[in-house]
């Protein structure tokens, strides 16, 4: 016990604790808020009507299922690997290895997609530097600043995160005045909900198919668990992040969506091609706001920055983890003065950078549309992954044990089915629709590639553990 208080994945809580409260608080409160609210929400109110609504609950009920698993898991074992070291000790080393790689993955793919927005943005700005060069230099400027410590990444996400939520604060408060009539030549009328070919003009179908993209949305609430694990008080950020992630999806997703179908027909909402036709903006103007879309483009941009900053520090703690539990190379476990795992934060730039280089060098090769659709089933395999290592962790666990837990998961064993019969749920909606069906078989395909070198990983594993039983 000694030893595991003094050291996480190898290096002290001293070197560790580089949060503080209040970061891991915003990143838990703007960690998953993004380009798929700001522009994405409008493809689904367009597809599925008000029943947009119920799609994000839905989605909303199986991230809070989940990030009550991991809560629970995290308070009574803070680690930055997160789900991957709890799935070491409650599936084994396996499922560990799978889940840790898949995530990584799909990081990397996020920081391609990302860096190429950004540097689209930056080039509508700035169009002598052409969109390649500003991918790149983003990419650069974050991890520049991810290497300085965590709390230079904590800090910068404090602020990238307070400013996504004071839009959307801002937008909810402007909306609740317009439906009230305390707003200037205010339209507001309830009736939207089902006047324009009912609540779900397209079926209730749709509305669940709604929520395999709403889930993806979602995905990146875990990140302040991993977070909490390096700040100051581990069970209490990790305490409050999980607790408040119910009035966040409630209030900033569903209040958000909820406010956007009444104040304006479904039908009537343009095409979300870009941020001046992006629901947010097309409110913000029928408000009355000047320069609306001019305001939400600098927010979105903002967005994307805060996806780069916290996406390099999701994908190299997670890296570097792997490279602890011997899944990865050793060399990744390497970390500067600051306790900054340096080298696995390079690895996952160099992946990044990668991806992006081959969607400018190489467009019409599909190579990038292959590894950004590739990632697509992530979400719910790390979904699976806690249900099933959360209630094999609790199974094993005395009455005692259950009793001094710190955060406990309500109506277990019975959450642990009903996530996984979420997850089953939306896996067979995205096969059935042909919208989503790729995203399916790449998906599995990457999963394949990653289970092909399990063997290999396994024998070095091995290898490396019997050495250190030499050594005892």
């Amino acid at each position: 016990m000694e030893g595991e208080q003094e050291v996480t994945h190898g290096r002290t809580r001293k070197e560790a604790k580089k949060l503080a409260n209040r970061h891991v608080t915003l990143i838990a409160l703007g960690g998953i808020i993004g380009s798929s609210l700001f522009i994405g929400s409008g493809n689904i109110i367009r597809s599925t009507g008000p029943a947009a609504i119920v799609s994000y609950l839905l989605g909303g009920l199986l991230v809070y299922l989940a990030m009550k698993m991991l809560g629970e898991m995290a308070a009574h074992r803070p680690a930055v690997g997160s789900f991957m070291d709890y799935a070491k000790h409650g599936l084994g080393d396996g499922a560990s290895y799978l889940v840790g790689w898949l995530y990584w993955y799909f990081w990397v793919g996020v920081l391609a997609y990302e860096a190429v927005i950004g540097g689209e943005t930056m080039h509508g700005w700035f169009s002598a530097v052409p969109t390649w060069a500003w991918s790149l230099l983003l990419l650069a400027v974050f991890v520049g600043s991810n290497a300085v410590s965590t709390r230079s990444f904590g800090e910068i996400e404090f602020w990238l995160a307070g400013i996504k939520v004071i839009a959307v604060i801002v937008f909810l408060v402007a909306g609740v005045l317009f439906a009230l009539g305390l707003w200037p030549d205010s339209d507001f009328s309830v009736q939207n909900l089902w006047d324009h070919g009912g609540f779900a003009p397209n079926g209730v179908g749709q509305a669940l198919t709604g929520v395999a993209i709403v889930i993806f949305a979602y995905f990146g609430t875990e990140i302040a668990v991993m977070a909490a694990a390096e700040s100051e008080d581990p069970g209490t950020s990790v305490r409050r992040a999980t607790n408040t992630v119910v009035w966040r999806i409630l209030l900033f997703f569903v209040g958000s969506v909820a406010l956007i179908v009444m104040i304006v027909p479904w039908d009537e909402l343009p095409e979300p091609t870009d941020v001046s036709s992006a629901p947010f903006t097309y409110v913000f103007e029928l408000f009355g706001l000047p320069g609306a879309a001019n305001v939400m483009q600098l927010i979105i941009f903002t967005a994307v920055l805060s996806v780069l900053n916290s996406g390099l520090y999701s994908a190299s703690r997670m890296l570097a983890a792997m490279g602890d539990q011997g899944f990865a190379p050793k060399a990744v476990t390497v970390r500067n003065k600051r306790g900054v795992p340096l080298v696995a934060l390079v690895a996952s730039t160099v992946g990044g950078v990668a991806a992006t280089i081959v969607n400018f060098a190489f467009p019409d090769t599909g190579i990038f549309d292959f590894i950004m659709n590739s990632s697509g089933l992530v979400a719910l395999f790390v979904y699976v992954i806690i249900a099933l290592t959360h209630w094999n962790m609790r199974r094993k666990m005395t009455p005692a044990e259950v009793s001094a837990l710190e955060m406990k998961a309500p109506m277990y064993p019975w959450v642990n089915f009903l996530l996984i019969a979420g997850v089953i749920a939306v896996f067979i909606v995205m096969v059935v629709q042909e919208s989503s069906r790729t995203q399916v078989w790449t998906s599995l395909i990457a999963t394949g590639v990653v289970v092909v070198f399990w063997p290999l990983v396994k024998r070095n594993l091995a290898k490396r553990r019997a050495e250190q039983d030499g050594a005892l």
